[in-house]
C-alpha cells in the first residue's frame, strides 16, 4: 500500500502558527503522553490566543453560516471588537450556561432522519475553545487503527488498512458490529469518568462539559445521554468514548504482553517491525485480530470462523457491560470475506482467489486479494444527484449566470465522487451503468446543446475548459458539450490505491508536523505575533484577524512601496471605507507602511506630491498608490 503524499498546508496548523499556539498544544500531547495530569486547563482555554484561534477556526467551518436558536451566525459574532469578544467568551467559562439546541433532522437513504443538534453560534465558539485543548491531549492516548474526525487521519486510511488487513494479513474474516443509535446513547457518566481517566482532572472543565452534554434541546428537553450530533465538541466525544473498546480489541493482540522481548526492528518508513513478535503469538494460540475503526462504525478482522463468533460475543458483552451500549441483531454480522462482501464507508469488499502463494509455509496454497465496489445504495444516491443536476443545467435557478454555474456544480460533484470512489478495485465497471444513465439523459434533456468530443474535434468548435477538466479527462471520448462549456464524464475514473496514514505524521509534535505541513516562511514570526497580541483598539475581531493574513500573505511587506514593515511602522487600511459601504472582509483590507496610510487621507494635492516625491516610488507604485487613495473618496492628484 502506498503512503500519503506531503500536503503542503494543513490550515488548523497555519492557524496555531499565527496564534502562537502550537507550542503550548505540543505541550499538552507531550505531557499526556508522559502521564500528566491536567487540573489547570480552563486558564489556558481561556487565553486570548485560544480564543482568537478558535473564531478564525470556526468562521472556515461552513457550519459557521447556519443559526442557532438565537438565529445568529458568524455574521454576527465577526462584528464584535476583539477585546468585545475575549471578554465575552471569558465571561461564558466563569458561569457556563448554554443556550438551547436546535434541533435539525437530516434524511437517511434508508428513509429515516438523522437528528441533528445545532448550538447557538456562541456556544460553538466556547466548544470550539474547549476543543483546541482537548483534541492534543486525547491524541496522545488514541489508538493508531482509529480513523474518524482525527487530524492527518481520514476514509482513505481506513480503508487502506482493512485492504491490508484482508490482502497481507489474511484475515478473511470480519465481524461487523452496528452499534444502535450510538450517538443518541452514550452514558454521560461514563463519558464523564473516561476523561478523568485520560488525565483530564479539571473539575470545571469536566463540569463545563457535563452541561454542554445537557444542553437543552428545543422543543423537545434535556437530554438524559447521547452526544449530539452537530456540535463541535461531540466527534471528539465519541472518539473517547469508544477508545476504551480500540484499546480492549489491541490488548488481545498486538499489544497482548510477551514474556521475552523482541529485536527493536524498523521498517523502511521507521515504523515498529513486530513481524517476529506476532509470529510467536500465533504459535502460541492466540485469536489474531485487528480492528478498524472510523466513529461508530467498525470492523473487527480475524483469521477463521470459531474467531469471529467468540469476537462477535466477547463484543457485544463488553460493549454492553463496559459502555451500556446495545448492538443492532439485524445488522451486526459475521462474514466470510472469500464468499460475501462486507460494507465500510460507502464501499463493499471481500477477497478473490488469484494465483498461488510461494512462500515456503503456504506454497501452492490460493493467494486472495482485494476486490471491492462501490455499494449499491451509494451509486444510486450519485445516479440520482445527476439527474438533479443536469436538471438544474436545463433550466438554471439563477438566469443571470445561465448555465455556467451549474456546470460548475455538476462538474465538482464528478471530481468529488471519482476523487473517493475511486478507491474500490471495481469503480470502472461499477460507474459504467452510471455513465449509460447520465448519457441518455444529457440526450433526453439537452438534445441539440450537447456536443460530443468527436463533433467538438472534427468541427474544431471552440470551447472553454478548465484546466483541472482537461488534464484529467481531456483525452476522453466520454467528454461532453454544452453550450461550449465542458462536462466531466462520470463513467472516465480509474481505480487508485487508498493511501496508508503516513507513519508518524502527528500535528503536536515538530517531526511529525514536517510530514503534512509545511511551516510558514518568509515572514518575521515576532513582528505576526506582536501583531496578534496588540490588535487595534476598537476595530472588529474580523478586522483583527485578517491583518494577520495579510501580513503573512504580503510577506511582511507594504502593499504599495514593497519594504518591509514592522510593529511599530504597519498600518491596516479599508480600500473602501466604513463610511462609503467597506466591510472588514480580507478582500477589502490591505497591510501599508504607517508613512503610506498617512498619504493616502492627505486632502491637500500639493502637499500630497511633496510626500509621495520622498518615497521614490517608481511608475508602477505610484499607479497603485493613487488607485488606492482614489477609492478612498479623497480627489486625487
Amino acid at each position: 500500500m502506498t503512503t500519503e503524499k506531503r500536503a503542503l498546508k494543513k490550515t488548523k496548523l497555519r492557524h496555531a502558527e499565527y496564534y502562537d499556539f502550537q507550542d503550548i498544544q505540543d505541550r499538552l500531547y507531550k505531557d499526556s503522553g508522559d502521564g500528566k495530569e491536567f487540573r489547570n486547563l480552563i486558564e489556558v482555554i481561556t487565553m486570548p490566543e485560544n480564543i482568537r484561534m478558535a473564531y478564525r477556526n470556526l468562521k472556515k467551518n461552513h457550519g459557521s453560516h447556519t443559526p442557532g436558536t438565537d438565529k445568529k451566525t458568524i455574521n454576527d459574532i465577526e462584528k464584535l471588537a476583539d477585546e468585545q469578544l475575549i471578554s465575552k467568551v471569558q465571561e461564558k467559562f466563569r458561569w457556563y450556561r448554554p443556550q438551547s439546541v436546535r434541533r435539525v433532522e437530516i434524511p437517511k437513504g434508508n428513509g429515516k432522519v438523522r437528528p441533528l443538534g445545532i448550538p447557538t453560534i456562541m456556544d460553538r465558539l466556547v466548544q470550539q475553545c474547549v476543543l483546541q485543548v482537548l483534541e492534543p491531549i486525547c491524541e496522545a492516548k488514541f489508538h493508531e487503527h482509529s480513523y474518524g474526525f482525527r487530524p492527518n487521519r481520514s476514509t482513505g486510511n481506513a480503508i487502506a488498512q482493512s485492504y491490508k488487513n484482508m490482502q497481507m494479513s489474511h484475515l478473511h474474516y470480519v465481524v461487523d458490529i452496528d452499534i444502535k443509535g450510538f450517538f443518541d446513547n452514550v452514558n454521560h457518566s461514563k463519558l464523564l469518568k473516561q476523561l478523568w481517566t485520560l488525565g483530564i482532572r479539571d473539575r470545571k472543565l469536566i463540569s463545563i462539559i457535563s452541561t454542554m452534554l445537557k444542553a437543552e434541546v428545543a422543543g423537545i428537553g434535556f437530554p438524559e445521554k447521547g452526544t449530539p450530533q452537530g456540535g463541535i465538541i461531540s466527534p471528539l466525544l465519541s472518539n473517547v468514548v469508544l477508545n476504551e473498546l480500540d484499546w480492549w480489541l489491541a490488548s488481545q493482540w498486538e499489544e497482548f504482553p510477551t514474556k521475552y522481548p523482541f529485536n527493536d526492528r524498523r521498517n523502511s518508513n521507521g515504523s515498529p517491525c513486530r513481524g517476529n513478535k506476532f509470529v510467536s503469538l500465533r504459535r502460541s494460540g492466540l485469536k489474531e485480530i485487528t480492528c478498524v475503526r472510523y466513529a461508530d462504525d467498525f470492523k473487527i478482522f480475524t483469521s477463521n470462523y470459531q474467531n469471529a463468533v467468540k469476537l462477535f460475543y466477547a463484543t457485544k458483552g463488553w460493549l454492553k457491560d463496559r459502555l451500556g451500549l446495545d448492538i443492532s441483531p439485524e445488522k451486526s454480522k459475521i462474514v466470510n470475506l472469500k464468499e460475501k462482501y462486507s460494507e465500510f464507508l460507502g464501499f463493499k469488499m471481500k477477497v478473490i482467489p488469484r494465483g498461488k502463494r510461494m512462500n515456503k509455509d503456504n506454497m501452492g496454497e490460493p493467494r486472495y486479494v482485494v476486490q471491492s465496489h462501490v455499494r449499491e445504495k451509494s451509486i444510486e444516491k450519485i445516479r440520482e444527484e445527476l439527474k438533479k443536476l443536469i436538471y438544474a443545467i436545463e433550466y438554471p435557478p439563477n438566469k443571470a449566470n445561465c448555465i455556467y454555474a451549474e456546470v460548475s456544480k455538476y462538474n465538482s460533484f464528478v471530481l468529488g465522487v471519482h476523487g473517493y470512489y475511486s478507491m474500490a478495485t471495481q469503480v470502472s465497471a461499477d460507474f459504467r451503468p452510471i455513465a449509460f444513465s447520465v448519457q441518455k439523459s444529457l440526450k433526453a434533456r439537452l438534445r441539440q446543446r450537447i456536443k460530443t468530443a468527436k463533433e467538438v474535434r472534427k468541427n474544431k468548435i471552440p470551447i472553454h475548459i478548465t484546466n483541472v477538466i482537461r488534464d484529467k479527462y481531456g483525452k476522453s471520448d466520454q467528454m461532453r458539450y454544452v453550450n461550449d462549456l465542458a462536462l466531466a464524464p462520470i463513467g472516465y475514473v480509474r481505480h487508485s490505491h487508498p493511501m496508508q496514514k503516513a507513519y508518524g505524521a502527528n500535528s503536536y509534535t515538530i517531526k511529525g508536523r514536517e510530514l503534512v505541513h509545511k511551516k510558514l516562511e518568509g515572514v518575521d514570526m515576532a513582528v505576526l505575533h506582536d501583531l496578534m497580541r496588540n490588535p487595534i483598539e476598537g476595530e472588529s475581531i474580523e478586522f483583527n484577524d485578517n491583518r494577520l493574513s495579510l501580513y503573512s500573505a504580503q510577506k511582511g511587506k507594504c502593499a504599495v512601496t514593497g519594504k518591509q514593515i514592522d510593529t511599530d511602522n504597519v498600518g491596516c487600511i479599508r480600500k473602501i471605507p466604513k463610511e462609503h459601504g467597506g466591510t472588514d472582509k480580507y478582500s477589502n483590507l490591505l497591510l501599508v507602511s504607517g508613512e503610506i496610510q498617512k498619504l493616502l487621507y492627505i486632502k491637500d494635492t500639493d502637499t500630497f506630491n511633496v510626500e509621495v516625491e520622498k518615497l521614490n516610488l517608481d511608475a508602477k507604485r505610484s499607479e497603485k498608490l493613487l488607485k488606492l487613495r482614489s477609492l478612498a473618496f479623497v480627489e486625487s492628484c
